[in-house]
């Protein structure tokens, strides 16, 4: 069940590591075309944003990788569920009904919490 869990847990560490990035070092107007919401949150909580993204998607992957502190992966996953609670919150709440892609982050990571329980370190 080891390959179950980087099914789900790889493509979404390298997107959220991609996307946190994104966020840390691009401008709002380069932004903007990809991300419609981010005149609605202050810079510095976009920045943290990016940041808490990059940190989960590291929790996804370091634990299993190293045998340290396992049970972070789980929790990232978990993070990543309610991250996208909020995001698809944030997208309604501003008339942006293009949540397609943040159901389907949230599916992975809810399977990658799913998965969990048959990983063997």
């Amino acid at each position: 069940m080891n390959l179950a869990y980087w099914i789900f847990a790889g493509p979404l560490a390298l997107f959220y590591f991609y996307a946190g990035a994104l966020k840390l070092i691009r401008s709002r107007d380069e932004l903007r075309p990809m991300m419609s919401w981010v005149d609605r949150i202050p810079l510095p909580a976009l920045r943290a944003l990016g940041a808490v993204e990059i940190l989960g998607a590291t929790g996804l992957v370091l634990p299993p990788l190293t045998g340290i502190a396992p049970s972070l992966a789980p929790a990232a996953a978990i993070g990543f569920v309610l991250l996208q609670i909020g995001a698809i919150t944030v997208h309604l709440s501003g008339q942006d009904r293009r949540i397609a892609l943040n159901i389907g982050l949230t599916a992975a990571a809810a399977a990658a919490v799913t998965v969990w329980p048959a990983v063997r370190l």
